[in-house]
């Protein structure tokens, strides 16, 4: 049994918390939101009044936040890991943010004797729940190791990138990608529909082609094409993946015509009310400017 902090309890990092619990774990969690502590609380974790807290008597601490800033904050602000972790603890980010702001964190944790690896997560929350998501990995492979087992609890497939930051750099070469296909996919269906085309004709005909993607297999059939549009993930969360994506992209020298677009209909969707949706919703964007639905037969 390994004594484990894990801060964040969202979407994500919650199912995950509990699956630490489910492989025995001393877990001590803490987040903003009390009914989220509560819950794993009743699952078996013990609550932390504070990061200080969570992190002080922990062996491994994990943060699982919405953005850099977050994770700054938590990290090496006042009263925050960075000061209350031991030397010789692991200091483990699964957020998704940009990889130069990891390394500068990495940094200064490894200035006390505490090793980091980010391990942002793939796939969506049904996998998270199931503990078969996918766990990109930056760090020094003796760490990695060292953490394997308790990262096995919450993912499947585990894949090593590099340094410190290079799980960042795969996550949002993985998430451009991700929200350009479900965005292409919602205006092609849309686009088909209005046509006189039928779904199930669409489907039956992108199955056999090189426009089959996972998110019109997996994602947009488990939720989008059904009138579900609850997270998940949510839209404001893809669109900061994008807008990190694309500035790690500008950074590199790299153009991102096809991904800048993707970012201002994620912008649209959220202008139109559907941050906290699942980034699916950016079907009914284009199903309500064109007057049509797309769903599966019931």
């Amino acid at each position: 049994m390994t004594t484990i902090g894990f801060i964040g309890l969202g979407t994500m990092g919650a199912p995950m918390a509990t699956n630490l619990l489910k492989g025995g774990h001393d877990l001590i969690v803490f987040d903003l939101n009390p009914k989220s502590v509560a819950k794993l609380v009743g699952h078996g974790a013990r609550a932390a009044a504070s990061i200080a807290e969570a992190a002080k008597s922990a062996e491994i601490v994990f943060t699982m936040l919405p953005d850099a800033p977050d994770v700054e904050a938590a990290a090496t602000g006042d009263g925050g890991i960075l000061e209350n972790i031991r030397p010789g603890s692991v200091y483990v980010d699964m957020s998704t943010i940009d990889p130069a702001t990891t390394r500068r964190i990495g940094a200064r944790f490894r200035q006390k004797g505490v090793d980091m690896i980010d391990s942002p997560v793939g796939k969506t929350v049904d996998q998270a729940i199931a503990g078969t998501s996918t766990l990109m990995l930056g760090g020094e492979d003796a760490v990695i190791t060292r953490v394997e087992p308790i990262l096995r609890l919450m993912g499947q497939d585990l894949i090593r990138c590099g340094e410190l930051g290079m799980g960042q750099a795969m996550k949002l070469v993985n998430n451009l990608l991700a929200s350009v296909l479900i965005t292409a996919s919602s205006e092609a269906l849309v686009a088909g529909r209005k046509a006189g085309l039928t779904l199930d004709t669409m489907i039956s005909v992108l199955k056999t082609t090189m426009a089959w993607n996972n998110q019109l297999a997996i994602a947009m059939h488990a939720r989008a094409l059904k009138g579900d549009f609850e997270p998940g993930f949510m839209v404001k969360l893809a669109h900061k993946d994008c807008r990190l994506a694309i500035g790690m992209n500008q950074e590199l020298g790299v153009s991102t015509p096809v991904g800048s677009a993707t970012l201002e209909a994620l912008a649209e969707a959220m202008a139109r009310g559907l941050a906290n949706k699942d980034v699916g919703a950016v079907l009914k964007l284009r199903e309500d400017e064109a007057g049509v639905t797309v769903r599966l037969a019931q």
